[in-house]
């Protein structure tokens, strides 16, 4: 996924306000969950929201990309990561708190494998804990032929990212082309990664929360405007 780009990542999104996401999911689970300890963020990247969040807890990550774990590891070493693939995850303990945001979730692609995931994460969350997943974008807020670009502009590293996703979904599956242009002292340099994502509705995402034996609940807006999908389960 972001192999080829992890020493790009946190310059590309700089924008995220992670500080402030942090104490909205501070404030979910004082709501739900209040005698959490514990959280565990699953595709956690370069550990950015763990390092927000272990002001309030004792974290661990979790993510399948060796590079960006590499970054969460210098940020921050002395919080447990471990590499893994969410579908498959099985840390052989529970958790207060679990979570997959920024819309991590969207790369399981198919209803299927949401559901797996899913049900591997809610493997993790404690009696009485809460499962915290940020969608990607729902069908009905889809913009057809939509290009995104984000810019960098720091002394040293300039970046130019455009993506487009080449037309319609096909099967709610979609295929988005992330071209980066890349200067530094050293040169300029042109990568281009293919990520593919998968597009669910509310209901399947509540739909395999209930599956995965907890209670679902959607939250509208949430982190960044896509809505919350959460799971509690029960003391």
């Amino acid at each position: 996924m972001f192999s080829r780009t992890a020493h790009l990542y946190d310059a590309i999104y700089a924008f995220k306000d992670y500080a402030a996401e942090a104490d909205m999911l501070r404030a979910l689970v004082e709501e739900r969950a209040p005698d959490s300890r514990t959280l565990l963020d699953v595709a956690c990247g370069t550990g950015k929201h763990l390092a927000e969040l272990r002001r309030w807890y004792d974290v661990e990550g979790v993510d399948v990309d060796p590079a960006l774990l590499a970054i969460a590891r210098g940020r921050l070493p002395d919080v447990p990561l471990h590499e893994g693939d969410m579908i498959t995850l099985d840390l052989g303990r529970a958790f207060d708190v679990v979570t997959c945001l920024f819309s991590s979730i969207a790369y399981v692609v198919t209803p299927e494998r949401l559901a797996a995931a899913t049900a591997a994460l809610a493997r993790h969350v404690a009696p009485g804990g809460l499962l915290v997943v940020e969608p990607w974008i729902l069908p009905e807020q889809w913009v057809p032929d939509h290009i995104g670009a984000v810019f960098v502009d720091e002394p040293e590293l300039k970046v130019a990212r455009i993506n487009s996703h080449g037309g319609t979904p096909v099967a709610d599956v979609l295929v988005m082309d992330l071209a980066y242009l890349v200067g530094t002292p050293e040169g300029v340099e042109h990568i281009v990664e293919r990520h593919e994502v998968g597009m669910f509705t509310r209901e399947q995402y509540l739909g395999a929360v209930e599956a995965a034996g907890l209670a679902a609940e959607w939250i509208e807006g949430g982190l960044i405007g896509r809505g919350l999908a959460l799971g509690t389960r029960g003391a």
